[in-house]
């Protein structure tokens, strides 16, 4: 019995390397701080799930060392087809000049939670004391900014400390250099269960925003549609069975596995996004306008873009998600 399974092993094995190797070929650029978080959730399912096999794909990641800068460069110096990155870089690399543009969404609304030490209770507390923020012109950090600036915490008001990364930014909190930091999940309930404070989440200040898109360069784009829209078809099933609730342990093992969650902080994180529905992922990788416009608003009201603000259209193109039957 024992033979004759791992005959059957290596004869499934054999069938999805031979189609992978038979396949389009599609190269992804995702930044080594993103390999093995949650928003690279849809790439496992659609990885383990054989969802790019079954598109006839050869799809395989880039690890990329750095920030949004450097994976828009890898599609301008050939090392990616395709990247990985969040809208209010992909909006500063167009606007140096870059024709990238994105052509999947891959996370709509994060939910990062703004937890400070236990002593500090309210935004009040706040004032005076040291923030451990993101990429300044990030999304994270804009959308945060919007938060304590609604609650009568104004960028005057504390001093801001640029910590990369949510692991890191956690330390921080727990070494009491940051009175307060965002996080996202699982570090989050983390520093609940210890007893810091949750002071707001950035839902409460951004309800509709588009946080990660995938791009390509237009001029790739369009030499390579084929691989696109079947890149596409793959994404909305990854999206289709995260959402399945029959699929829930399943997705539950899948978040475990790859980033190092405890299985009931995967748990809570899948209750956070779907109970209530906060559109934190798209339905199929459909891309909001109106998230994209928000960015551009934010992105307008912090200080990196000078009016007039550019129309959302410019960065997005939805053709290949119409092809696949998506948008």
């Amino acid at each position: 019995m024992m033979l004759r399974s791992l005959i059957a092993a290596l004869i499934y094995f054999s069938a999805v390397h031979s189609a992978s190797s038979e396949g389009i070929r599609l190269r992804y650029a995702q930044a080594y701080s993103a390999l093995r978080t949650i928003f690279a959730l849809p790439l496992f399912i659609a990885e383990r799930e054989g969802l790019f096999v079954k598109e006839g794909l050869e799809f395989s990641q880039v690890p990329v060392g750095g920030g949004g800068e450097d994976l828009v460069a890898t599609l301008h110096d050939g090392s990616a087809d395709i990247a990985h990155v969040a809208t209010a870089f992909l909006v500063q690399s167009v606007m140096k000049g870059s024709d990238a543009v994105a052509v999947v969404a891959e996370f709509n609304n994060p939910v990062y939670s703004l937890i400070a030490r236990p002593e500090i209770r309210t935004y009040a507390d706040l004032k005076g004391k040291l923030i451990g923020v993101a990429a300044e012109n990030g999304s994270i950090t804009l959308s945060i900014r919007k938060l304590l600036d609604l609650n009568g915490v104004h960028r005057e008001d504390f001093t801001a400390r640029f910590v990369d990364g949510t692991p890191d930014r956690l330390n921080c909190l727990f070494k009491a250099d940051c009175a307060a930091v965002p996080l996202g999940q699982p570090q989050d309930f983390q520093a609940l269960r210890r007893g810091y404070q949750l002071i707001g989440l950035s839902t409460d200040a951004v309800p509709e925003y588009l946080y990660t898109v995938t791009i390509a360069r237009r001029s790739w784009a369009e030499a390579n549609k084929d691989a696109l829209v079947r890149y596409a078809r793959a994404m909305a099933a990854s999206f289709r069975y995260i959402r399945d609730p029959k699929n829930r342990d399943n997705v539950v093992k899948t978040i475990v596995e790859t980033t190092g969650f405890a299985e009931e902080n995967a748990r809570l994180t899948l209750q956070l996004y779907f109970e209530p529905e906060r559109n934190v992922m798209p339905m199929a990788g459909e891309i909001s306008i109106k998230g994209m416009e928000q960015v551009i608003k934010l992105m307008g009201e912090g200080g990196i873009l000078k009016a007039p603000l550019p129309s959302p259209e410019r960065f997005i193109d939805l053709q290949y998600l119409k092809a696949a039957g998506v948008q």
